[in-house]
C-alpha cells in the first residue's frame, strides 16, 4: 500500500487541529478570577523563595492552570491545590483566599510549618474529597467545620506537634463528632493527634464508616481494649495503631478482614494470645506486632502463614515455640524479625529458599543446632542470629559465598565452634562481622583485594582462637574497629604493624597470651591512626607506651592487669580527650603530679589493686567513677573531699589503711550512687547526712572499720538503697525505724556489731530483700513477725547466728521464702548474681556485692552472690522445740546450720526434699531418734555434722553417709555402725521408754550431793577458784588423749576487756568454725573428705578484683 506525500500532510494537519481542540477542552484556560485569587494567596503566604519549588514559579504571564501544584477543570476553575513541602510558615487563617476557591476537590498543605491552629473556614469547601493537612505544624483543637465535609474520601491530619510540646488535639469536637458525617471516607489518617475519648469508644465511633479502607491512628493516646467492632468494617485493608496503650488482646474477629494487607500494632501493650488465624489472611503483606512484651503466641505449620507476606515483625514479644518450616515457602518474604522472643528448636534448611529475603533478625531467642544455609538468599543485607544457643561448626569455608549484598552479620553470643570461614572476608559489601562470645578455635587465612575491602568492624572477642596473631587482618585497610580480646592468641606482636591500619579507631587485644611490643619506631606521630579506644589489658606490658603522649584523640585507655611498675607519668593526665583510664592490677607505687591542678577531662579512673601509697590523691574535676581500692593509701580522708565530687557517681576507697573520721562534705556529692569505704581503720560515727543521701545512694558499704555509736534514724522517705553493709564495726543501739523506707533494699549486713534489738519485723514490707545478716550481735527474743504469714519471698541468705534469739522457730515465717523453694536454672545461675548497676547509659557497670557465710564448717567470703545460692544459719542461739517441717520445703537450699541450740524431737524424713543441700550442721542440740534414711539420698551433701545430740540406732548405709568421718556423729551414745567404731548388735533398736528405777535413784542421789557442794562453793570464793582450776587441768589432759584441744574460758570481765580492745580486722568469728583464708567461689570449691583443706576446681578461677566491675570483663573479675 502506497501513501502519497499529500495524504500524509493532510493527516498531520487535521491531527494537530484535533490535539489543539482536545487540550483546550481538557485543560481549559484559567479563569481570571481564579488566577487573581491564587496570586493573592501567594502574596499572603509567608515562605522563603530559596526553599520553594512551586510558589516561586507562579507568574501571571503564564496560564494559572499550568502553574506547579495547580489543577483546573475543563472550565478553568481550580479544583486541585498542592502546596506541600513549600516551607510555608504563616498566612493561612480564617480569612485565607483558599476558602474562596470553592470548586476545590483536593487540597494538600502537608509538610509545612504553619505553627498555628487549623482555620475554621473549611465548611466553605463543601466539594472537597481529599484534604491533607499532615505534618504542617498545626496545633490546638481540630475545628468542627471539617466534619461538614461530607464528600471527603481521604482525610489526613497527622501531626508531629507533640514533639514541640504543643499538641494537635481532638477533644471538643471529639472523634465521634468529627467522623459522624464522613460516611464516604476511605482513608483516615490521624497519627500524632491527641484524641480524648473514654476507653474503647473510639472503636465504636468509627463504626458508621462502612467505606473505610485505611485507618492510621498512631500515637493518639488511645486506650483499650481493642474492640471487635473494628472487624465489622469489612473493607479495611490497612490498620495502623502503633504506640497506643491498648492493654488488651487482639480480637479473634480481625481474622475475618479478608482484604487486610497491613496490620501494624507495635508498642501497644497488647496482652493475651495473638490469634494465629490472622497470619493466614490471603491478602496480608505486612504484620508488625513488635514491642508488646506481654503478647503471647506461636507459629504453626498446621495453620501456615499467608504466602503474600513480605514483612513479619514480632520482636520483643512473648511468642514461643519452634520455628515454622512453612516460612521456607514464603517466596515474597523480604523482612523477618523474631528478635527478643522465646522461640526454640532448630532452624530449618528450607530458609535457603527465601530468595527475596533482605533482613533477618532472630537474635535473643533459644535456637539451637547448626546455622542453616542461605545460599539462595542473594538479596540478604542484614543477618543477626546472636544471643542464641547455636552450636556445631560452620560447614565449610565457602558457607557464605555468594551473599554479595550482605552488609552486616552478627553471630555473637552462641556456642559455634570450628573455623571462621574465610568467605566472609571476601564479600564485597560486608561492613560488620560480629562473632564474639562463641567457641571458634581457628581463623582461616584469607586473601582479599585490599582496595576493594569495605569491612569496618571486626569483633572476634571471647572465643578460643589460638596461635600467633592473624596477619591476614593487616589486609583490611578500612578497618576502624578491631576487637580480639579474651582469646588464646600467643606470641609477640609489634604494635607498629597494627598502626598501619590508618582508619583504626578502636583496638582491643586484652586477655590473650600475647606480648605486645609497644615501642613504636620509624612512624611519624602525624601518620598514627586516630585511635580513640585502646585496650591492652593483660598484654605483658612493663612500661607505659610512650607513643600515647601524642594521642590527642584517645578517649578510652585500658592498661590493666599488666606488670607496669613505678610512677604514673604526668603526661597521661594531659591527654586532651581522655575520658576513661584503667590502670588497675599493676605494680604502680606513685602518681607524678597532683591531679587536682590538671585540666584533665577524665570521667572514669580506676587505680585499684596497685601499691600506691601515701595520702589519697586528688580527684579529677569531672570524675564520675573513682576506684582507689586495694592500695596502700594511709592518710585520713580530706575534710573537703566532697568539694571535688560534683559529678561523682561511684567512689571506692576500700581496702586501704585510711584513718580518722568520715567527713560530712561527702554528702555534697549529689549524684553519688555507690560509696565504699570498707576495710579501713576509720573511726568515729556514721554521718547522719548519709541517710538523707539515700534518695540517690544505691550502695553504702562501711564494713570492717572501727565505727561506733548508733545508726542514724534518718533514712529518706524516698530511700533508694540496694546494699547497706555495716559488718564488723562497733555499732550499738537498734535498727532504725526509718530503714523501712528503703523499699528496694536487697542486702542488709549488720553482722559482728553490738546492736541490741529484737527481730527486725519493721522490714517485713521490703519485698526485694535477698540477704539478711545479723550475725554476732545482741539480738534477742523470738524470730518471725506474729501479725503476718511470712514475708521476703526473694530472701536467699539469712544469718542470725551467735545472738540471743530464743523460743521456737515459727513455721509460718518460712512459707514466703520462695527463693529457697525453687531451683533456678543452673546455666543462668552462673550469670545471675546480686549486683547494683550504675552508669546505666553507655558501657554498663556494676557494683559487685559480697558476703561472708558459713559453708561446710568454714567461714568463707563469697566474692559474688549468685541468685541460685541459698543459705540459712541460725546457729549459736537459744532456739528450742522441734525443727519446723516448713524448713524442709526449701528444695533449693545449699547450706543449713542449726547447730549449738536446744532443738529437740527427731530429724524428719522430709529432710530428703533438700536435694541441693551441700552442707548440713545440726550438732550440739538435743535431737533424738534414728537418723532418717532419706539423708543418704542427698547426693550433693559434702559436709555433715550431727555430733553431740541424742541420736540412736544404726547410721543409714549409703556411699554419701559413709564418706563422712566419725567426727560427724560423735557425742551420740546410741548411734552405731560405720563410720563409728561402735558395732550394732542384733537387738539395737530405737530408744526405749521403760523406766529403770536404779538409774533414777542414782541420779537423784548425785543431784542432791552436787547441790550441797555447789551451794558451799557459791559462798566459799577460794574453794570455787580451786575447783575451777582443778577441773580445767583435768579437762585439758583428757581432751589431749582424743586429739582435741580444750581452751579455758575466762570470766565475763575478761571478755568485756578483750572486746573493748578488739582491733582484729579479720572476718572469722572466733566461735565454732575455723577460717578459710582467701576467697571462695561457691560452685568452684569443696572441702576434702577430712575437711582439712579446700579443693578448688582448676577450670573455675576466682580473680581478685574491686567491688565495681565493668560487665564486659565480669568473667575476668569474678568467679563464673
Amino acid at each position: 500500500m502506497r501513501i502519497t506525500l499529500a495524504s500524509l500532510l493532510s493527516f498531520l494537519f487535521f491531527y494537530c487541529i484535533y490535539l489543539s481542540i482536545y487540550f483546550s477542552v481538557t485543560t481549559g484556560k484559567c479563569l481570571e478570577d481564579q488566577q487573581l485569587l491564587l496570586l493573592q494567596l501567594k502574596n499572603n503566604l509567608t515562605f522563603k523563595i530559596e526553599n520553594s519549588n512551586k510558589l516561586k514559579l507562579w507568574n501571571q504571564s503564564f496560564d494559572c492552570c499550568n502553574w506547579s501544584g495547580v489543577t483546573c477543570d475543563e472550565e478553568g476553575r481550580v479544583i486541585g491545590l498542592d502546596l506541600s513541602g513549600e516551607f510555608i510558615s504563616g498566612g493561612f487563617d480564617d480569612s485565607s483566599v483558599v476558602f474562596s476557591l470553592q470548586h476545590l476537590l483536593e487540597l494538600n498543605l502537608a509538610a509545612n510549618n504553619f505553627n498555628s491552629v487549623i482555620p475554621s473556614g473549611f465548611n466553605k469547601l463543601d466539594k472537597l474529597t481529599h484534604l491533607n493537612l499532615s505534618y504542617a505544624g498545626f496545633v490546638g483543637q481540630i475545628p468542627i467545620e471539617i466534619s461538614q465535609l461530607t464528600r471527603l474520601v481521604t482525610l489526613d491530619i497527622s501531626s508531629l506537634s507533640y514533639l514541640t510540646g504543643q499538641e494537635l488535639k481532638l477533644e471538643n469536637p471529639d472523634l465521634t463528632k468529627l467522623v459522624q458525617n464522613l460516611t464516604s471516607i476511605r482513608q483516615l489518617y490521624l497519627n500524632g493527634v491527641s484524641i480524648t475519648v473514654p476507653e474503647h469508644k473510639w472503636c465504636r465511633a468509627l463504626s458508621p464508616l462502612h467505606e473505610l479502607q485505611e485507618l492510621s491512628m498512631s500515637r493518639c493516646n488511645l486506650s483499650g481494649p481493642l474492640d471487635s467492632s473494628l472487624a465489622r468494617l469489612e473493607n479495611l485493608s490497612v490498620i495502623v495503631l502503633e504506640q497506643n496503650n491498648l492493654s488488651s488482646p487482639v480480637p479473634e474477629a480481625f481474622a475475618n478482614l479478608k482484604n487486610l494487607t497491613i496490620l501494624s500494632l507495635p508498642y501497644c501493650w497488647l496482652t493475651g494470645t495473638f490469634p494465629q488465624k490472622i497470619f493466614s489472611i490471603g491478602t496480608l503483606s505486612l504484620v508488625d506486632i513488635s514491642f508488646n512484651h506481654n503478647l503471647r503466641g506461636f507459629l504453626s505449620d498446621i495453620l501456615p502463614l499467608s504466602r503474600s507476606l513480605h514483612t513479619l515483625r514480632i520482636s520483643n514479644t512473648s511468642f514461643s515455640g519452634s520455628f515454622p518450616h512453612f516460612i521456607g515457602k514464603m517466596r515474597y518474604l523480604t523482612e523477618l524479625d523474631f528478635s527478643y522472643c522465646q522461640f526454640n528448636g532448630t532452624l530449618p534448611n528450607s530458609m535457603e529458599n527465601l530468595t527475596e529475603l533482605s533482613y533477618l533478625n532472630l537474635s535473643f531467642n533459644n535456637f539451637t543446632g547448626q546455622i542453616p544455609s542461605f545460599d539462595m538468599a542473594k538479596k540478604l543485607t542484614h543477618l543477626d542470629l546472636s544471643h542464641n544457643g547455636l552450636s556445631c561448626s560452620i560447614p565449610s569455608s565457602s558457607h557464605f559465598e555468594g551473599l554479595n549484598n550482605l552488609v552486616r552479620i552478627d553471630l555473637g553470643y552462641n556456642s559455634i565452634n570450628g573455623s571462621i570461614p574465610s568467605s566472609l572476608f571476601t564479600l564485597p559489601r560486608l561492613r560488620m562481622i560480629q562473632l564474639s562470645h562463641n567457641q571458634f578455635s581457628q581463623l582461616d587465612e584469607f586473601i582479599i583485594n585490599v582496595s576493594s575491602s569495605v569491612l569496618n568492624i571486626l569483633d572476634l572477642s571471647s572465643n578460643c582462637l589460638s596461635g600467633s596473631f592473624p596477619t591476614s587482618i593487616f589486609q583490611l585497610s578500612r578497618l576502624s574497629i578491631l576487637q580480639l580480646s579474651s582469646n588464646k592468641f600467643n606470641g609477640s606482636i609489634q604494635l607498629n604493624n597494627l598502626l598501619e591500619l590508618r582508619n583504626l579507631t578502636t583496638l582491643d587485644l586484652s586477655y590473650n597470651n600475647l606480648s605486645v611490643n609497644v615501642r613504636v619506631t620509624n612512624v611519624a606521630p602525624s601518620s598514627f591512626p586516630r585511635i580513640s579506644n585502646l585496650k591492652l589489658a593483660s598484654c605483658n606490658l612493663k612500661t607505659f607506651p610512650d607513643f600515647l603522649r601524642n594521642m590527642s584523640t584517645l578517649f578510652t585507655l585500658d592498661l590493666s592487669d599488666n606488670k607496669i611498675q613505678g610512677r604514673v607519668p604526668k603526661w597521661i593526665w594531659k591527654l586532651q580527650n581522655l575520658q576513661s583510664l584503667n590502670i588497675s592490677h599493676n605494680l604502680l607505687t606513685d602518681l607524678e603530679g597532683p591531679l587536682q591542678n590538671l585540666t584533665s577531662t577524665i570521667a572514669v579512673l580506676d587505680l585499684h589493686c596497685n601499691q600506691l601509697q601515701g595520702p589519697i590523691p586528688g580527684f579529677p574535676a569531672y570524675a564520675t567513677y573513682l576506684d582507689y581500692s586495694s592500695n596502700k593509701f594511709s592518710s585520713f580522708i580530706p575534710q573537703d573531699i566532697g568539694n571535688y565530687m560534683s559529678f561523682t557517681i561511684v567512689l571506692s576507697l576500700s581496702n586501704n589503711s585510711l584513718t580518722g573520721y568520715i567527713p560530712n562534705s561527702i554528702c555534697n556529692a549529689s549524684y553519688l550512687q555507690v560509696l565504699d569505704l570498707s576495710i579501713n581503720n576509720i573511726s568515729g560515727t556514721i554521718p547522719s547526712c548519709f541517710m538523707t543521701m539515700s534518695e540517690t545512694l544505691g550502695v553504702l558499704n562501711l564494713r570492717k572499720n572501727n565505727l561506733t555509736g548508733f545508726i542514724p534514724d534518718m533514712f529518706s522517705a524516698a530511700c533508694a538503697l540496694r546494699t547497706l553493709d555495716f559488718h564488723h564495726n562497733k555499732l550499738e543501739g537498734k535498727i532504725p525505724q526509718s530503714l523501712s523506707n528503703c523499699s528496694k533494699l536487697e542486702l542488709l549486713e549488720l553482722g559482728k556489731n553490738k546492736i541490741m534489738d529484737v527481730f527486725p519485723c519493721l522490714l517485713k514490707n521490703i519485698s526485694t530483700l535477698r540477704v539478711l545478716v545479723l550475725r554476732q550481735n545482741k539480738f534477742y527474743g523470738q524470730i518471725g513477725c506474729p501479725k503476718t504469714n511470712g514475708t521476703w519471698h526473694m530472701l536467699q541468705i539469712v544469718d542470725l547466728a551467735i545472738n540471743n534469739f530464743s523460743g521456737t522457730l515459727p513455721g509460718n515465717c518460712f512459707t514466703r521464702w520462695e527463693a529457697m523453694m525453687s531451683c533456678e536454672n543452673q546455666a543462668e545461675s552462673k550469670v545471675n548474681h546480686i549486683r547494683y548497676q550504675f552508669l546505666q547509659y553507655g558501657g554498663q557497670k556494676y557494683y559487685q556485692d559480697s558476703v561472708t557465710v558459713t559453708i561446710k564448717g568454714q567461714r568463707m567470703e563469697l566474692v559474688k552472690i549468685l541468685t541460685a545460692f541459698t543459705s540459712i544459719d541460725f546457729s549459736s542461739n537459744n532456739f528450742q522445740g522441734e525443727i519446723p517441717k516448713e524448713l524442709f520445703d526449701f528444695k533449693a537450699l545449699y547450706t543449713l546450720n542449726l547447730s549449738n541450740n536446744a532443738f529437740s524431737g527427731q530429724i524428719p524424713p522430709s529432710i530428703g526434699n533438700l536435694k541441693e543441700l551441700e552442707s548440713l550442721d545440726l550438732s550440739k542440740n538435743s535431737l533424738k531418734g534414728n537418723i532418717p534414711t532419706q539423708l543418704a539420698t542427698l547426693s550433693f551433701l559434702s559436709f555433715l555434722n550431727l555430733s553431740f545430740n541424742h541420736l540412736s540406732g544404726k547410721i543409714p548405709t549409703g556411699t554419701q553417709i559413709q564418706s563422712f568421718s566419725e567426727t560427724s556423729f560423735i557425742g551420740n551414745e546410741g548411734l552405731c555402725g560405720p563410720p563409728l567404731n561402735t558395732t550394732c548388735t542384733a537387738n539395737t533398736s530405737p530408744e526405749t521408754t521403760e523406766f529403770d528405777w536404779q538409774y533414777i535413784a542414782t541420779g537423784v542421789g548425785f543431784g542432791v550431793g552436787a547441790g550441797v557442794v555447789v551451794a558451799a562453793l557459791m559462798i566459799w570464793e577460794r574453794g570455787r577458784k580451786w575447783s575451777n582450776d582443778t577441773i580445767e587441768k583435768f579437762l585439758m589432759q583428757v581432751f589431749s588423749l582424743f586429739g582435741l584441744v580444750y581452751t579455758p574460758i575466762g570470766d565475763d570481765e575478761d571478755d568485756d576487756d578483750a572486746d573493748a580492745n578488739d582491733n582484729d580486722s579479720s572476718e572469722e568469728d572466733d566461735w565454732d568454725y575455723p577460717s578459710f583464708r582467701g576467697r571462695y567461689c561457691v560452685f568452684c570449691s569443696k572441702l576434702d573428705i577430712n575437711m582439712k583443706k579446700v579443693i578448688h576446681d582448676p577450670s573455675c578461677t576466682c580473680y581478685p578484683s574491686s567491688s565495681a566491675s565493668n560487665s564486659s570483663h565480669s568473667s575476668r573479675s569474678f568467679s563464673p
